[in-house]
């Protein structure tokens, strides 16, 4: 496996790194052992932030002796200098840390710049300054806040989402972060769980010497996989250029990549997972899905007012609502089918 530079940071690791968020949905003993044998397996970036409940804590635990070995990248949602601040001697404390490798300001609306009347960026230069933080990112899901961030000249590093399903648009953005000297890091690089072939996905990153991918790990299993990697790295041939193709034709078009950036939804709909219902039965077993959790869950989507608070939010502008009907009618179908 090759090793990745992170423009301008000289932050060089293998083209694999650990993304914490699932880390929340498991138990800490079982959290911190999965770091652990990512970090004895090779990986070397681990990347989490202060909005994953106790990811942050989990990571610390885990990296407790070896933190000078590992590069650590984390995340803030504040949008005032009080909030930064706050989160940032929170963030330390948790890490067990005295610096972050990478701070990045989490899934932002604007590029924060020095003088825009925010203070965000001044917070940033201050942390970094003080010696609290060393190179700073940013994170973002709408294409064009992702331009200006990389076209600002004020970020070491990006992190957008990437995977073989992105189109031309967002690899044009990692061309423009290696002509700025920009680091990329590629999250939802499964598309948000609709991408479950793990080889093609690496195959697909490794034709990037720029991008680093991280995966979010929940299972030994899942880390086992990942971790094969680094010694028998899989490359885009024919045969998985040709399986990527009929993927891309298959998901062509508007479709929601569960991010969850549209909850909370006022009337209690699972929106992440319901405005993509259709796909999930058709791209994992359908009995997962077809539980009478589930079921309870789409008859929810009844609920919808259109208030579009949700479509507000979306990162990515889609027609939430539209796209529940849409996938409660097929679930229905489905149902009536006997899950066929």
């Amino acid at each position: 496996m090759r090793d990745v530079t992170l423009g301008s940071t000289g932050i060089t690791v293998p083209q694999n790194g650990f993304g914490a968020l699932p880390l929340q949905r498991i138990g800490e003993v079982e959290a911190v052992a999965l770091v652990r044998a990512a970090f004895s397996g090779g990986m070397r970036y681990f990347d989490t932030a202060r909005a994953y409940s106790n990811s942050e804590h989990r990571v610390g635990l885990a990296l407790e002796g070896v933190r000078e070995r590992a590069f650590v990248a984390t995340k803030t949602m504040a949008r005032t200098p009080e909030a930064f601040w706050a989160d940032l001697e929170k963030s330390l404390a948790e890490l067990r840390t005295d610096y972050i490798d990478v701070h990045q300001f989490h899934c932002v609306d604007q590029a924060y710049a020095p003088g825009d009347g925010t203070g965000m960026y001044e917070c940033m230069q201050e942390a970094k300054a003080q010696g609290k933080v060393r190179h700073i990112g940013v994170t973002a899901h709408k294409l064009e806040v992702a331009f200006d961030c990389v076209r600002s000249g004020l970020y070491e590093v990006l992190q957008f989402p990437l995977s073989y399903l992105s189109g031309p648009r967002e690899r044009e953005l990692v061309e423009e972060c290696r002509r700025a000297n920009v680091g990329f890091v590629a999250m939802k690089g499964l598309a948000g769980g609709l991408i479950a072939d793990s080889r093609a996905a690496m195959a697909f990153m490794s034709q990037f010497d720029n991008v680093l991918p991280i995966w979010g790990v929940q299972r030994e299993s899942e880390l086992a996989e990942w971790l094969s990697y680094m010694d028998d790295t899989p490359s885009m041939d024919e045969g998985l250029h040709a399986f990527v193709e009929r993927e891309r034709v298959e998901l062509a078009g508007d479709f929601c990549r569960g991010c969850g950036y549209c909850m909370p939804c006022p009337q209690g709909i699972v929106i992440n997972q319901c405005a993509r219902m259709a796909l999930m039965l058709r791209r994992a077993p359908s009995s997962a899905w077809l539980t009478e959790q589930w079921q309870r869950a789409m008859e929810d989507t009844r609920r919808c007012t259109e208030c579009r608070a949700c479509t507000a939010r979306c990162p990515y502008d889609l027609d939430v609502p539209s796209l529940l009907r849409k996938n409660r009618q097929d679930y229905e179908r489905v149902l009536a089918a006997g899950g066929a």
